[in-house]
């Protein structure tokens, strides 16, 4: 799908604009589905549990509607203290919005983790529900896709709509898009036409470079690390930052500096080159790795890096 189509939203009498939360299991494709909507990369993606851990916000604007999705942590069951706030991530919001997509993977029948999703959050909600199929670029068997799709369905009381998408490829992200303007209300848009994201580039920094850890450390890292941005100034033709990565253990601290400080390099050069990408500016980007034992567990912790309200 193409960059969304910017318009002067103020001069068009009839307008609509809505809320709009992703909620679904880990690694259904809920940011990737986000980011293919409003044709920019606001949420990072890996193939790892607990990737997203904050509510981000991604606006797409056209010449009728504007939509504000919520992309959700993926839902699991909590182990710690960071999971606990990020099931209360996923359950916030599906309060005061306008709508719900419940993604789905088409590839498989309803399990335990959609079943938990449905008696324990979409059950309460207030607003209408549309089941998403994803990943269908990934399975040729269509008697099989019916099925699936059909043990979705038969797990609500009511007959809800379904919209069966490719949020990698984009395949009928213009039917989804479409569908969910028959269900949001009439309203002034919330955001500018060219604002794609709530996310400012401090945030978005600190998230790039997590993505750039869990994608280089693989299994021995994700879930015990957090990104602190501890400054970020613009200076001339040159925005600085600087950032801690935490770890919860001394030996993870040593994967991710590596030998002669290899992997931390190449973090960080991925990372800066990202970063260049969307901010159009050259960048310089110093980082350093601390230890905070079992962070996860701890309340305090968790608030510096931005895991309390």
């Amino acid at each position: 799908m193409n960059k969304q189509k910017i318009t002067d939203v103020n001069n068009v009498t009839s307008y609509k604009t809505g809320l709009v939360t992703v909620i679904a299991r880990p690694n259904v494709g809920k940011s990737t589905l986000v980011n293919k909507i409003t044709g920019q990369k606001i949420a990072i993606t890996t193939n790892t549990a607990q990737t997203t851990r904050k509510q981000i916000k991604g606006i797409y604007t056209d010449s009728e509607a504007q939509i504000v999705f919520i992309d959700t942590p993926g839902v699991h069951k909590p182990k710690n203290k960071l999971g606990e706030y990020l099931e209360s991530q996923s359950k916030d919001a599906i309060d005061d919005v306008d709508l719900i997509l419940f993604l789905a993977d088409i590839n498989s029948s309803m399990g335990k983790g959609d079943l938990w999703i449905v008696q324990n959050l979409l059950s309460k909600a207030k607003c209408p529900i549309i089941i998403v199929l994803n990943k269908i670029d990934t399975i040729k068997d269509k008697n099989k896709a019916e099925l699936n799709l059909l043990s979705y369905k038969t797990s609500f009381e009511k007959n809800l709509p379904t919209v069966k998408v490719s949020a990698k490829t984009g395949k009928n992200i213009d039917k989804l898009i479409q569908k969910i303007k028959e269900f949001i209300p009439e309203g002034h848009p919330l955001y500018d036409s060219d604002t794609v994201t709530d996310q400012n580039m401090r945030m978005i920094s600190s998230e790039i470079i997590r993505e750039k850890i869990i994608l280089n450390t693989k299994d021995e890292i994700p879930h015990s690390v957090a990104v602190l941005i501890d400054e970020y100034k613009s200076e001339g033709n040159i925005d600085k930052i600087k950032a801690t990565i935490f770890v919860s253990q001394e030996s993870q601290k040593g994967i991710i500096i590596g030998k002669s400080g290899s992997m931390l390099k190449k973090i960080g050069t991925e990372a800066r080159a990202e970063i260049e990408d969307m901010t159009e500016t050259k960048v310089y980007l110093e980082l350093f790795v601390k230890v905070k034992k079992n962070w996860q567990k701890d309340k305090s912790a968790l608030k510096m890096l931005g895991y309390e309200e």
